[in-house]
């Protein structure tokens, strides 16, 4: 009896760690939500911080967070040539490895960002990190390399001179790989276990920062991709194309939230619900258009951060508009929601904690300022948010008893 017991409570334990977890950009299938309680409202250099780390390079690139582990990319050096992995103990910080690799690919890019844009997912087995030259890493928990691929070298056509930051997904044991360029672009699945492809299937020769979510679980799954001219649905364990979904955007990647799809263009944001598997268009909003940052839906709202500052907050069923809110902006990164909050960081570094209790407005509940540039999306994970600046990695959560 003792011994059941023991394993009921290791699996619910596992369960909960796992239900924890930022894999990927925007966290669990790029939603940008998290079902974490007690969450932190703000944080200043004496109180608040669970621990900050400094970051041997630059980067744009969002922390994740799987099995106690914060993965995280840079890019420095010569021509911004040297690439970085690392990985950090999610409760205290410490620097668990680090490896370098040399880029293979171009370097170029527009001067906000970086050869480290894209951020890295991660499972049970390790990280997986694509960097915008086109190197793509799979380094196991304990920091030892399990296959590394040169994609410039396998397709030299690749090419981008302003720099690529859509980011890697993963779906059913393979890594979903966006590369559109002004070169040869492509999307690709690659076993996650030997680096090799699966399929890989041409796109427009066009330039899209968009990261791809999946729907579906299995056989089903699907991998919704947006660019700019459709969100263009494939199926994820063969590539085939299965529909395209006019009226989309080249830099806020879509949102998925049951079966509701978010797609910003330049005539707003477009909603499309699903329907006996297929997507039909449910309401358009000009007020809920995006800049940079993607929305997010969260309990029946929609939150969308434009470049001005403004934060508006909508039905998810109809579009219209409840409230905005007017904070401090500009915002490259995406609002994260999670514990009846939102949590909007702009470009200087400040951390804006919205209440979201309300569909009549809202609250500025607390604030935090790293002082650094604050171009990545916020993590979530084991009740504390995770900050990466232009030079730090931040905690922000109460410290934990040793």
């Amino acid at each position: 009896m003792r011994g059941f017991f023991v394993l009921t409570l290791s699996l619910s334990l596992s369960l909960s760690l796992r239900a924890a977890d930022w894999p990927q950009f925007r966290g669990p299938n790029g939603a940008g939500t998290s079902p974490e309680t007690n969450l932190p409202t703000g944080f200043t250099a004496d109180a608040g911080l669970r621990w900050k780390v400094p970051l041997p390079a630059r980067g744009l690139s969002c922390p994740v967070v799987v099995g106690g582990r914060v993965f995280i990319t840079c890019s420095g050096g010569n021509k911004d040539s040297r690439l970085h992995v690392l990985a950090f103990d999610a409760g205290t910080g410490a620097k668990l490895w680090h490896r370098q690799f040399a880029a293979t690919g171009n370097t170029n890019c527009h001067p906000k960002t970086c050869m480290a844009a894209p951020t890295p997912v991660a499972d049970a087995n390790g990280v997986y990190a694509l960097f915008a030259t086109g190197d793509l890493a799979a380094i196991d928990n304990d920091g030892n390399l399990r296959w590394y691929r040169s994609l410039v070298e396998d397709y030299p056509a690749i090419t981008n001179q302003v720099g690529m930051a859509a980011s890697p997904v993963l779906a059913n044991g393979k890594v979903i790989v966006p590369m559109d360029n002004n070169g040869d672009s492509f999307l690709a699945a690659i076993d996650a276990k030997t680096g090799k492809n699966v399929w890989k299937v041409d796109r427009p020769r066009d330039i899209n920062w968009t990261t791809p979510v999946i729907r579906g679980t299995g056989k089903d799954a699907e991998v919704l991709f947006q660019a700019g001219k459709e969100v263009t649905v494939y199926a994820a364990d063969t590539g085939e194309k299965k529909a395209g979904i006019p009226g989309s955007g080249t830099i806020p990647s879509p949102t998925l939230a049951d079966d509701l799809l978010l797609a910003s263009g330049r005539g707003g944001l477009v909603a499309f619900r699903y329907k006996d598997g297929k997507p039909e268009e449910a309401w358009k909003s000009t007020k809920l258009a995006a800049g940079t940052a993607s929305p997010v839906v969260y309990q029946g709202r929609v939150y969308a951060a434009n470049s001005s500052g403004l934060v508006v907050c909508g039905d998810a069923k109809t579009g219209n508009t409840l409230w905005q809110e007017r904070i401090d902006g500009p915002f490259s990164a995406s609002p994260v929601a999670a514990d009846g909050k939102l949590y909007v960081l702009n470009e200087k570094g400040k951390l804006t904690v919205l209440k979201l209790d309300s569909s009549e407005g809202t609250e500025v509940l607390g604030t935090g300022d790293m002082k650094e540039e604050g171009l990545a999306t916020p993590a979530i994970s084991g009740g504390a948010i995770f900050l990466r600046g232009e030079k730090s990695l931040f905690c922000v959560g109460p410290k934990l008893d040793k």
